[in-house]
């Protein structure tokens, strides 16, 4: 398990984090969400082990993050950044095919998770193109697929942190995108994953944590927390909320 206790975490001179106590659970999605400089993407990095807490610890199965050996981190948990850059002309099969380098499961094996991942992201019509001829969207999705492939296919003891991969997808592959998300973590993998989207939260995770100015606002199931109130706290935003006529998820609408 992927838990933080009283994080802290300063960027410079700017406490950009404070007080956080969360835990990853297997078998479900945490939405991050909260405004622009909110503190999302440092607690992503925190939990990824890119940035060092202040105060306070990280553990992954109750061992201090820092105290985890390359290989053997990359083994349990996968990160994809906000921003993926890539600067060679590698094809789209050799990017996905960088996911599984920390692990020795054989060429043949490899090639099948590969394969396998392109088709969770839907980019496996591009196999054979030059990543650097990828549209924004196409090569988010592809990075997708890399970080599918390094923990495929998802168990109880893998963790996957992403950050804000809907943001140049359009509407389909937001949606196919959270669903191969939603079907990691149906097979045991604890997910978070960080978005600007409070209806696809709503539809895709199982928490949500709100932050405001690096602090906890509130954190509980959907229902719970995408109401008028918080998000007009964290937000100021005026919303209306509803039950979605089948899926019966809060639907939020602007006023």
């Amino acid at each position: 398990m992927l838990r933080v206790e009283n994080l802290h975490v300063r960027r410079g001179d700017k406490e950009v984090l404070v007080g956080i106590d969360l835990q990853l659970l297997p078998g479900q999605v945490l939405g991050v969400l909260g405004p622009n400089g909110a503190g999302k993407s440092s607690l992503l990095g925190a939990l990824s082990g890119e940035l060092t807490a202040h105060q306070g610890r990280v553990l992954l199965d109750e061992q201090e993050m820092a105290q985890w050996q390359g290989a053997a981190r990359a083994q349990r948990l996968a990160v994809l950044p906000q921003a993926s850059s890539l600067d060679f002309a590698f094809r789209v099969e050799e990017v996905v095919a960088l996911g599984r380098l920390p692990h020795h499961s054989g060429r043949e094996r490899d090639a099948q998770i590969v394969d396998a991942a392109l088709e969770a992201a839907d980019v496996a019509h591009l196999r054979g193109r030059s990543y650097l001829a990828l549209s924004g969207g196409e090569r988010q999705r592809v990075h997708l697929a890399r970080v599918l492939a390094q923990l495929w296919p998802g168990q109880a003891g893998h963790h996957l942190l992403l950050d804000e991969p809907t943001s140049a997808l359009d509407p389909l592959h937001q949606h196919v995108t959270l669903q191969a998300v939603r079907a990691f973590a149906d097979r045991g993998v604890a997910v978070l994953i960080i978005l600007h989207d409070l209806n696809l939260a709503a539809r895709y995770c199982d928490r949500v944590l709100l932050l405001e100015g690096g602090h906890p606002h509130s954190l509980g199931v959907p229902a719970e927390v995408l109401r008028p109130e918080p998000l007009k706290a964290v937000f100021g935003l005026e919303v209306l909320v509803q039950k979605h006529p089948e899926r019966g998820h809060p639907l939020i609408i602007a006023r």
